[in-house]
């Protein structure tokens, strides 16, 4: 009894570890929602109660390019076929209108490495 009771205080202990967000993790992620308020936020929103200008970001990493239900893509993009990886998300913030021409979203120009690294992972942090 008493073996099984220090047992599930280890795995307690080992659980709340692994929940807690490592500390240059927790950094980058405050840093990307700090550079996506200055640079993205205006057009674009992480909360599905806040109506905005473009498709809604929350669940973005890992969804098919153009597929936001609801949201009217032009014709480049939703025939795109790609699925926003972390490194379609650089390229995209970097020269969107390269990656896919006829989008209808206007160039972005975030060409800087880790400020692209900083708002992809605070957008990766948001799952539904």
């Amino acid at each position: 009894m008493r073996q099984s009771i220090i047992l599930a205080a280890v795995l307690a202990a080992a659980f709340a570890q692994t929940a807690q967000a490592d500390p240059t993790q927790r950094i980058k992620i405050d840093a990307g929602r700090q550079f996506f308020d200055a640079n993205c936020h205006r057009c674009h929103s992480v909360d599905a109660d806040k109506k905005s200008y473009g498709p809604l970001l929350e669940g973005v990493v890992g969804r098919r390019a153009g597929t936001f239900p609801g949201y009217p893509y032009s014709k480049a993009l939703a025939a795109s076929g790609f699925v926003w990886t972390k490194g379609a998300i650089r390229a995209w913030m970097e020269a969107n209108d390269q990656l896919v021409p006829g989008t209808k979203m206007r160039h972005v120009g975030i060409t800087d490495p880790t400020v692209q690294d900083f708002i992809v992972e605070y957008l990766a942090s948001l799952q539904p």
